[in-house]
């Protein structure tokens, strides 16, 4: 199955965005553009009440960043708008009036946990353990930091940057704050989003938009902040580690 980022129209303003890459849902930078154009065009439309990001598949969430693509970056310029399509993503997800709701069915790495950090509400199976594995590759979750890091706090989210190679549980997740809730399976899950998802978009539009407002407060430099970012991990990608490391992984 080739890669896509789609979007279904449920009953009663529910939206669902759905992205797929048949390597482990990795987000290269054709699909990081079209996912931060889904969330904006959803955003503007009144008849979206509420929205669901998910991915494909009943296994990896997301394995974050592609490493086909990092590898084959070449200057500091191409590596700054690899990267800051995960900044744009996180903005989208910050800037859009309606509230998000995450479903992560299974492992989320790297991008993914940037991606779980960035909604407003998030639910998962037990299966999503998360690992933050940017350092072993000689970079580090530098443009998805701000949004992990106000999820979770400071200090998991350092011991999830320096413990680099091993995954997290889902419910340690859970403990930390990203995810509301942990289920069984993906049927459980869906239930537990749908549940939520309706019970919201039966609220006033007004509220929802003024709570979102309130979530978000203090968030309003990182346009310019997650572009220092991109810029920083871009310069990164080039070193001859990175680029070792990436061929060992790939």
């Amino acid at each position: 199955m080739e890669a896509y980022v789609r979007r279904t129209d449920l009953k009663d303003g529910i939206t669902e965005i759905e992205f797929f890459h048949p390597q482990h849902n990795a987000l290269p930078g054709v699909l990081l553009s079209e996912l931060a154009e889904a969330i904006h065009t959803c955003g503007k439309e009144d008849q979206v009440e509420v929205i669901i990001l998910k991915s494909g598949g009943d296994r990896t969430f997301c394995a974050g960043a592609s490493f086909d693509e990092l590898v084959q970056i070449g200057n500091l310029e191409a590596g700054t708008v690899f990267f800051s399509g995960f900044a744009n993503v996180i903005n989208e997800c910050r800037k859009c009036p309606k509230l998000i709701i995450g479903r992560v069915q299974g492992k989320a790495v790297g991008g993914g946990v940037g991606l779980a950090a960035a909604v407003d509400y998030c639910l998962a199976t037990e299966h999503a353990a998360i690992r933050l594995s940017e350092i072993t590759i000689g970079i580090g979750p530098f443009v998805i930091g701000p949004a992990v890091e106000r999820k979770i706090g400071l200090a998991a989210f350092s011991q999830l940057s320096i413990n680099a190679t091993e995954f997290q549980s889902a419910q340690w997740a859970k403990e930390k704050g990203l995810y509301a809730e942990v289920y069984a399976d993906a049927e459980q899950l869906d239930r537990g989003v749908m549940k939520i998802a309706a019970s919201l978009a039966a609220t006033s539009p007004e509220a929802r938009a003024a709570l979102k407002k309130v979530f978000w407060e203090g968030c309003e430099h990182w346009d310019s902040l997650l572009a220092e970012r991109a810029a920083m991990s871009g310069r990164l990608v080039l070193s001859e580690f990175t680029k070792k490391a990436l061929n060992k992984h790939r």
